[in-house]
């Protein structure tokens, strides 16, 4: 049965990558909006740069679009700047479509909508669980800009909506680098292939408190069941797999898996970024000795962007009764989450065999 006509925005994303996926097998009809569009899996490749009103105009015109997902940011170098591009590049979205088409909006934003944006990260001191009802962290938010612009939009044109907060996204996405579980996974390759052990690069309070994660496949069940089900329109969901965990115990799970030796939790954090600085020709003769189909470890890991995950110093955990209660019920063992990806990047010759 054809669903709809779904624009995924930031196709090539982890978000949006497996969104568009899910969405093909589920029986849409998907476009993919990146700014290197490709064919892949039956998605339509559209190639615009959002920030360019122009380009986007001419990239969508005429498109029969009935449900947008947005899944894309950018990242600039303060927060000010970042509200302005990322609030343009919905403006000049929403300027390019036909809103007399449109029947439902989805909006991925995440766990900054509690913890505060990047330079005033943890400032909010929000109650855990988090609940989607908690009022906003004051000070400037691209996470609200976009809420607020969509929301304009929707009401505006009778457009049913939704707000989607994942925490972490955790899935395969070739060419994505903000991948904690491709990150973790090239980490440890390397302790294994080098004899270092597997220490945890982040704070005691994330290595001791408790914790949930996103399964990026779980995230595309929820758009999409959200942007169908009648009664979950115009509501904001927490979307994490369903169960809570502390990395001192999946640290060590995750080092068991790999066959390596795991440190104990340094009493003052050793963020990846210093752990992994220069090991750039490391990662090359791993490649060459493996047969792996990327040697540059730059476009496989980005140690930054798990660091400021697990370097947090407080409690993270959602609470997702709100979308239960509505009816959605989907969850997954975060577990299996990282070692399902691990397989896959394994089979792929991303990382080495991981078992003989």
């Amino acid at each position: 049965m054809q669903k709809g006509n779904a624009l995924v925005v930031g196709a090539t994303g982890i978000t949006g990558g497996n969104l568009a996926q899910y969405l093909v097998a589920s029986g849409w009809t998907v476009y993919g909006l990146s700014r290197r569009a490709e064919r892949t899996g039956g998605v339509i490749p559209v190639a615009a740069d959002l920030l360019d009103a122009d380009s986007t105009a001419t990239a969508l015109k005429s498109l029969p679009i009935t449900h947008v997902f947005y899944c894309t940011w950018t990242q600039r170098d303060n927060e000010k700047d970042n509200v302005e591009a990322n609030g343009a590049m919905m403006n000049n979205l929403f300027a390019a479509l036909d809103p007399e088409r449109l029947e439902h909006i989805s909006l991925v934003t995440g766990t900054k909508q509690y913890l505060g944006s990047f330079e005033a990260y943890g400032s909010g001191r929000v109650e855990t669980p988090f609940r989607e009802s908690a009022e906003r962290v004051p000070g400037p938010n691209f996470y609200y800009t976009l809420e607020d612009i969509m929301r304009d939009v929707a009401e505006r044109y009778g457009i049913a909506w939704n707000v989607h907060r994942p925490h972490t996204v955790i899935g395969y996405a070739p060419g994505n680098i903000m991948n904690m579980g491709t990150t973790l996974a090239v980490y440890a390759t390397i302790c294994r292939e080098t004899g270092k052990a597997f220490t945890f690069p982040g704070s005691q309070e994330q290595w001791h408190y408790l914790t949930d994660l996103t399964d990026a496949l779980l995230l595309a069940r929820q758009m999409e069941w959200a942007a169908l089900a009648p009664g979950a329109a115009n509501q904001a969901f927490n979307t994490v797999n369903g169960d809570v965990f502390r990395w001192r115990r999946l640290w060590h799970e995750i080092g068991g898996y790999f066959g390596v030796e795991v440190a104990d939790c340094p009493d003052t954090p050793r963020p990846l970024a210093s752990q992994m600085a220069g090991v750039e020709d490391t990662w090359r003769t791993i490649a060459q000795t493996h047969g792996l189909i990327e040697p540059d470890v730059t476009k496989l890991a980005s140690w930054w962007h798990t660091d400021g995950d697990l370097g947090r110093t407080q409690e993270c955990v959602n609470d997702i009764n709100k979308c239960r209660n509505f009816g959605f019920h989907a969850h997954r063992e975060t577990r299996s989450v990282f070692f399902d990806l691990f397989d896959r990047l394994a089979a792929e010759r991303i990382i080495p065999p991981i078992r003989a």
